[in-house]
C-alpha cells in the first residue's frame, strides 16, 4: 500500500506547489502505525529527556513493519516527518525506530546509532526474517 493521497493534494502536486502540512496529514492517516510509533517517541523524547527515545518491540504484523518501511525509507516522508516533529530519525532492522533531538549535542550518540557497529550489535536471530 502506498499513501491514500486525497485528489485534493494530488492536484497540488500536479500544479507543483505541495502544502507539506497537507502531506504530513496523508502521511498520518495511511500510515497511522508508523505515525503513531514516531509520535509516541517523540513524546517520551520530550517528557524524558535523554539522548534520544527507541522503540524495541516488534510491530504486530506486517501490515505494521510495512508502513515503518515505508515511512522511514522514503526520503519525503521521512524527512517531513522530521521537520513536523522537529528531531532526526534514525532505524534499525525492520522496527527499532529512533528519535533524536535537533540539538548537535545528540550528534555523538545518532552517529553510534547508526554506525555499522551499531547495526551489527542490534541483530538477533529472531529478526532475521524482519
Amino acid at each position: 500500500m502506498s499513501l491514500d493521497v486525497s485528489p485534493a493534494l494530488l492536484e497540488q502536486a500536479e500544479r507543483g506547489e505541495v502544502d507539506e502540512a497537507a502531506f504530513v496529514d496523508c502521511v498520518r492517516t495511511s500510515l497511522p502505525y508508523a505515525w503513531d510509533m514516531i509520535s509516541s517517541l517523540v513524546a517520551e523524547l520530550r517528557v524524558d529527556g535523554g539522548e534520544f527515545a527507541d522503540n524495541q518491540t516488534p510491530p504486530p504484523d506486517e501490515q505494521a513493519r510495512g508502513q515503518l518501511l515505508r515511512a522511514l525509507a522514503s526520503d519525503a516522508i521521512r524527512g517531513a516527518l522530521e521537520r513536523h516533529f522537529g528531531v532526526r530519525l534514525a532505524f534499525q532492522n525492520c522496527h527499532r525506530v529512533a528519535v533524536f533531538p535537533l540539538d548537535p549535542s545528540a550528534d555523538e550518540r545518532l552517529a553510534r546509532f547508526t554506525s555499522v557497529r551499531g547495526q551489527l550489535l542490534n541483530q538477533s536471530p529472531e529478526l532475521r526474517d524482519c
